[in-house]
């Protein structure tokens, strides 16, 4: 079994923009118009700062860039979905890509009280390696955030098991390529994770493997987890396919 972090290097993350449809422009554009929905904006007074906790290829910090926010700062363990995003931004950009672990960067990016947004999108924060991660995470968000700052976060909810082969979910698939993803219900807290992707060169297809864990995260639980924090919770619900997206606000 690989790490999240391996996983994500050795297999995900060259494939990722693939996955998600192959138009990080269309999807920052999309992003955008969420988090805009929620109220994020540079103008207030909670300042300019905008995180990203694991960015990835970088829809959700193309996003705030977009936006107005004139320092963004896109976190993710992933080498190549930051240098990704690099390409995707341009230069100049106010954005500024930093390779570190999302349970423990913010508070080392941004100080006390300096950040208008915290995002951590796309099924990032099931990647935590525990609940209790989670927790220390959102006491961090709560410090970095400026008075009236937001948190927005959209992830899977996995707390109610898949049976029998609807355990076997298609991601996506090409003429060259499909990915499949398999899930295995280890205990209430976990479920592991299990990729495979098709690939074919030349009439011949081949395949590559690999899992990693995977965090069963309740949305009853983590709204309850932001309140306890001493965030308010604005908005809880189902969004677009099928993602749990959650917008907190610190008072």
């Amino acid at each position: 079994m690989a790490t999240v972090t391996d996983h994500y290097e050795d297999l995900l993350a060259d494939q990722y923009t693939w996955m998600l449809g192959g138009d990080i422009a269309s999807l920052a554009k999309e992003q955008a118009a969420l988090l805009q929905g929620f109220g994020l904006s540079p103008d207030g007074p909670a300042g300019d700062t905008a995180v990203d906790l694991g960015c990835g290829p970088g829809a959700q910090s193309l996003a705030l860039a977009g936006l107005g926010f004139r320092s963004v700062i896109a976190v993710d363990t992933s080498k190549k979905l930051l240098d990704e995003l690099e390409g995707h931004a341009g230069r100049p950009s106010p954005i500024r890509p930093v390779h570190a672990d999302i349970r423990t960067a913010l508070p080392h990016v941004a100080t006390a009280g300096s950040v208008a947004a915290v995002v951590c999108m796309g099924d990032t924060l099931p990647h935590l390696p525990a609940a209790s991660d989670v927790t220390a995470l959102l006491g961090d968000v709560r410090s970095a955030l400026a008075p009236g700052g937001h948190l927005v976060i959209t992830y899977r909810d996995l707390t109610r098991p898949l049976e029998g082969t609807g355990r076997f979910l298609p991601v996506r698939s090409a003429a060259d390529r499909l990915l499949t993803c398999f899930l295995e219900y280890v205990d209430e807290d976990t479920v592991m994770v299990h990729d495979l992707l098709h690939t074919r060169v030349d009439g011949e297809w081949s395949l590559r493997t690999s899992s990693y864990p995977k965090l069963r995260i309740g949305a009853d639980w983590l709204a309850g987890q932001c309140r306890c924090a001493g965030l308010e919770v604005a908005h809880d619900a189902t969004g677009a396919r099928g993602m749990r997206v959650l917008h907190a606000r610190k008072p």
